[in-house]
């Protein structure tokens, strides 16, 4: 019997992976909790005393402040190793 004259297909072999860890900067984790923490106080004492000197001049633009720190800080932790 004649061999068949189509080709066999080379098994599949994915790439290697690189065996270097990637590891967070230093500065990292610290700056994504302080980060939630500064957004969390900045809403609460918002709510708290509404007529503080600084936040009243604000009103509800404190809000916004407070969840900037808060989603700067879950963007910080996409690129936490």
């Amino acid at each position: 019997m004649p061999k068949s004259k189509a080709r066999k297909k080379a098994v599949y072999t994915p790439p290697q992976r690189s065996q270097q860890v990637k590891v967070s900067p230093r500065w990292l984790a610290p700056t994504m909790v302080v980060s939630w923490i500064i957004g969390i106080l900045w809403i609460a004492i918002y709510y708290v005393a509404p007529q503080a000197p600084f936040f009243s001049d604000l009103q509800n633009w404190n809000l916004l402040i407070g969840f900037v720190f808060i989603i700067f800080g879950v963007v910080l932790s996409t690129r936490w190793r």
